[in-house]
């Protein structure tokens, strides 16, 4: 691959990570408005903001051929649902005093991610791995024993998004086709819950100033931008190398969340925090050996 490709996916896998990373400022902005109706928006203006895009720059052609393979469309009606669990949960955690927790969350995905790997598509765990998921489980099992509780916000986010990344890969459908069907088997639900349902003083958009409209459309800029830019990124730079951009996101959450937003950071969080980072670490470590192993395979073979 070019050297201006190669720079050009690292720069897109920076934007992703740190949009994804600094997005709770914009959750923030919304306070006011319960979680389940940011999600709701988020459903209707992604699917809008996506549609324009691929009138604008091409796509349809791939939605048709989408279109024609029910068994990938039934994969995506199980990942729209996840991925809106997800949503959900992140922004209710953000808005609720949480950050934390989903930055934790998002810490464990890709050690969970190894997990699934291993129980569904048959990828046998190196050593090193076996060792950054064990000292993860520790951190998690210490709390439970120490404390008596469950991190539930950050394995719930784990868990939702490892399954739809799973459930993704095994579709092989690219971003914008994707998140175009997603959103738009949410649709009808989004927009019934929205009209007979939904009863708060923001619900009717015709009665907000327009700066709280612009804010909830703006949930579609904010999901689809990030996304597209990890697309992008994917096909640009190794998924070895894309990895390590993954923790941008939760340690930009992280110090927002203790610097900026004051939230506590006690023994127990601090315990099992330090055991996940730990985990990385190895996580990390093992992901570099085995780069270097296959490097040398390569200039020998």
């Amino acid at each position: 691959m070019p050297e201006t490709e190669y720079r050009k996916g690292i720069i897109l896998a920076l934007c992703a990570y740190t949009l994804w990373g600094i997005a709770p400022l914009y959750f923030k902005l919304l306070t006011q408005v319960s979680a389940v109706e940011i999600l709701l928006h988020r459903i209707i203006w992604s699917f809008v903001f996506v549609t324009i895009l691929i009138y604008f720059w091409g796509g349809f052609g791939r939605l048709r051929l989408l279109l024609k393979h029910p068994k990938q469309i039934g994969v995506l009606c199980v990942t729209s649902i996840l991925i809106a669990g997800n949503w959900l949960l992140f922004i209710w955690a953000v808005n609720n005093g949480h950050m934390l927790d989903a930055s934790l969350g998002y810490y464990i995905n890709p050690l969970f991610n190894v997990l699934l790997g291993m129980v569904f598509l048959g990828e046998r765990l190196r050593k090193l791995q076996w060792f950054a998921v064990a000292l993860a489980a520790t951190g998690v099992l210490l709390q439970l024993i120490s404390y008596g509780s469950i991190p539930l916000v950050s394995i719930g986010l784990a868990v939702s998004f490892g399954f739809y990344a799973l459930l993704r890969k095994k579709v092989n459908v690219d971003a914008k086709t994707g998140l175009l069907m997603e959103t738009s088997l949410l649709l009808p639900i989004a927009l019934l819950y929205m009209a007979f349902f939904l009863d708060t003083p923001s619900a009717n958009m015709l009665n907000n100033d327009l700066q709280l409209n612009l804010l909830l459309m703006a949930a579609g800029v904010v999901t689809t931008v990030p996304l597209l830019c990890f697309a992008g990124a994917a096909i640009r730079i190794p998924l070895t190398i894309l990895g390590f951009f993954q923790y941008i996101g939760p340690s930009i959450m992280f110090l927002m969340a203790i610097f900026v937003f004051n939230e506590a950071f006690d023994m127990e969080k601090g315990i099992t925090f330090i055991f996940i980072w730990l985990a990385l670490m190895a996580f990390s470590s093992d992901m570099l050996l085995h780069r270097r192993r296959q490097k040398r395979l390569k200039a020998h073979g």
